[in-house]
């Protein structure tokens, strides 16, 4: 007898593609959304050509969060990321932010240590507030003015509009100038996006956001079918970019840090400084299940973890870190079907998945 399975819904709204549904026993959160983890607040700032998303983490004392990061490909552009290795001495961050810009959107960083200051929040060194927050960007200057890249204001404006309601998803934020399936050109890519999702199993509740920018496939949920990527010459329908190269149609060489697909995951449970490695480091099958292939010389994939505390108790990290991979993996999905698609300016339009 066959076993049964998860079925995946596929809807559309405002033109967006969306993906509902976990496996039989876990219950999604009501935003079925990373904001669904107490103490998580997600905003955007999104400009005509590249943005910025924050995610701001709270905790009972008011202290920070336990971080962790992991950090796979050939081409990160990040900032503050060794101090969330077990062995450094820092061991709370208060907020994560992902962007868009190249290395230049880190600028945006400073926005949002400058808003959580002002609040009051990092470690005080006599009257002042130092924060703690790790960054990331993504390659998205394919398109529009190269000269407008978030900057600490865009940074400033994400924060200001956090809130633990669903974030917006799709092409918002660092997902604004997303786009997946480059192996074989930018002109055969298609719109990536930013998505998010959660589940609670257990009275543990693991949520995930995404910042996909991949240069190869997005699948969906590590199944067989590509669901968004490089397509064929004519331009409506996938390659499948494994397909080709197994079949002997190499690419050419893509430009070096031109992807990367960026990944927060979040939990209530108390975890150390190590363990929230540990799970950070378990989240990035999620991108490799998902994103065929992952962590190229071209991507600089980097997955954040953080650990609210707010539910109190001995957790297993085993699982928490096994479900931090499906719903990053999720959160990927979520983020191409939600995507709209990109008119480049004197680039070939770029199709989302609704499109084709």
């Amino acid at each position: 007898m066959m076993k049964p399975v998860a079925l995946l819904l596929l809807v559309v709204v405002s033109g967006a593609c969306w993906a509902q549904g976990h496996a039989p026993g876990a219950k999604p959160g009501p935003h079925n959304a990373i904001t669904d983890v107490p103490g998580i607040s997600v905003g955007h700032s999104t400009g005509a050509d590249a943005g910025t998303t924050v995610v701001l983490a709270a905790s009972p004392t008011g202290q920070g969060v336990a971080g962790g990061v992991t950090q796979r490909g050939g081409s990160p552009g990040t900032r503050e990321t060794d101090l969330l290795l077990p062995e450094n001495t820092v061991e709370r961050v208060h907020a994560v932010l992902l962007s868009g810009g190249s290395a230049f959107g880190l600028d945006a960083a400073g926005g949002v240590m400058r808003w959580l200051e002002e609040r009051g929040h990092g470690f005080a060194v006599g009257s002042v507030h130092v924060p703690i927050v790790p960054a990331a960007v993504i390659f998205d200057l394919w398109q529009g003015d190269l000269s407008i890249r978030p900057d600490a204001a865009a940074g400033y404006a994400a924060c200001d509009a956090a809130r633990t309601e669903p974030a917006e998803q799709g092409s918002v934020g660092a997902g604004a100038g997303a786009t997946v399936g480059k192996l074989f050109g930018i002109e055969r890519a298609m719109k990536g996006g930013l998505g998010s999702a959660a589940v609670t199993v257990g009275g543990i509740t693991v949520g995930a956001l995404a910042a996909v920018n991949a240069a190869g496939d997005d699948r969906a949920g590590g199944r067989i079918d590509d669901v968004a990527g490089a397509r064929t010459v004519e331009g409506n329908a996938l390659l499948g970019t494994m397909r080709a190269i197994l079949a002997g149609e190499w690419p050419g060489l893509a430009p070096v840090g031109s992807a990367t697909t960026l990944g927060v995951v979040a939990t209530d449970a108390q975890l150390t400084k190590a363990e929230a490695n540990k799970v950070a480091q378990m989240a990035q099958d999620g991108l490799a299940r998902s994103i065929n292939p992952a962590h190229t010389m071209t991507d600089g994939d980097v997955v954040f973890a953080l650990a609210t505390g707010t539910r109190p108790g001995p957790v297993n990290v085993t699982l928490i870190g096994a479900l931090a991979a499906e719903m990053l993996a999720e959160a990927v999905l979520r983020g191409v079907l939600a995507a709209r698609g990109l008119d480049g300016d004197g680039l070939p339009d770029l199709p989302a998945v609704c499109d084709l």
